[in-house]
């Protein structure tokens, strides 16, 4: 009996070109997979991971590699799709540094090159289920742990996502005990993802209120700032809903009254103000242990980091700094 058997687990395979799909449903059947469903197009590929997550996805990015990358980055934060951690292969004819920062960044598990042979397909989808990277939720980033240098100190902590593949392939469940085991695990795991993202996004705002307070509204990167801000204020309302940090709702909306009157031009003290005064009481709710000194005592070192590197953009803090792709 071979040490992983892919009978149960369900693929599902995006290509443009017909051929392409052909050829890797090919090489997926000769290593044991059965359920294996194929789509030509992005939207529907989002569609058929909305409606039926795999356990395992292989993707190309060649044509459309941006939104199939937006796709991917979104899936993980939780913003579609029931299962955010599906193992996910994206392939590729070409191998830029820019192909493999977008996909990697995206947080995807793997980049691997076409054309593949069967053995190369083989021994990556065995390492996503013998030694799946562990992954870390940052401000922007949700996935496998990029980090060049293991050593460096960092506050990111790294966890095991639910992986049905290896519910499948190697502890040999039935469908139905993997999909049970599967839907507790996410439950445990997207809370995670939630109270971790809304942590960072609330620390960001605060970031981001600093650097406004340095800028005038002349300064392109000022614009930039505030609809950033806006929008990140805006996607913590929406995952407080229904969740242990209601209250962080109203310290939103006065950030978003803030945020309106520093576009509108009124009265830009009391805006930065309101803004201020938001921005670290929603800090607060999210990290209740530490005091507003302490708060502001790690805000203003981001901040001078930030300074320092000579950025003319809201950063994510220093232990986010997690992106760099490694071309592996």
């Amino acid at each position: 009996m071979p040490r992983l058997s892919y009978e149960s687990a369900e693929t599902l395979v995006y290509d443009p070109v017909s051929a392409n799909r052909t050829a890797t449903r090919a090489v997926l059947y000769t290593l044991g997979f059965r359920n294996i469903d194929t789509v030509a197009t992005i939207e529907d590929c989002r569609e058929a991971i909305r409606n039926r997550p795999p356990d395992l996805a292989l993707c190309e990015a060649q044509g459309a590699d941006a939104e199939l990358c937006q796709m991917i980055q979104m899936l993980r934060q939780g913003a579609t799709g029931y299962n955010p951690f599906i193992v996910i292969i994206v392939t590729a004819w070409e191998k830029t540094n820019a192909l493999v920062s977008r996909v990697l960044n995206s947080g995807a598990d793997d980049l691997i090159l076409r054309p593949f042979s069967t053995k190369l397909l083989g021994d990556r989808v065995e390492a996503h289920i013998e030694r799946r990277k562990g992954f870390v939720i940052t401000h922007d980033y949700v996935g496998p742990d990029r980090r060049r240098d293991s050593s460096r100190p960092s506050t990111v902590e790294l966890f095991e996502p639910p992986n049905s593949l290896k519910m499948k392939a190697k502890e040999r469940l039935s469908v139905e005990e993997a999909t049970a085991r599967l839907d507790a695990e996410l439950r445990t795991a997207r809370d995670t993802l939630n109270s971790e993202k809304l942590r960072r996004d609330a620390f960001q705002i605060c970031i981001l209120w600093r650097l406004l307070q340095e800028r005038g509204p002349g300064e392109e990167s000022y614009t930039g700032d505030l609809t950033k801000l806006a929008q990140l204020t805006e996607a913590v309302a929406k995952r407080c809903r229904d969740t242990e940090f209601e209250i962080a709702a109203g310290w939103c909306e006065s950030l978003l009254a803030a945020v309106e009157g520093l576009e509108l031009g009124v009265d830009r003290n009391a805006s930065m103000h309101l803004l201020g005064h938001a921005a670290l009481n929603l800090n607060q709710v999210f990290h209740p242990e530490k005091s507003t000194t302490d708060h502001l005592t790690k805000i203003d070192a981001t901040v001078a980091i930030i300074r320092a590197r000579g950025e003319r953009r809201a950063a994510p803090p220093p232990d986010d700094d997690l992106r760099v792709a490694t071309g592996e």
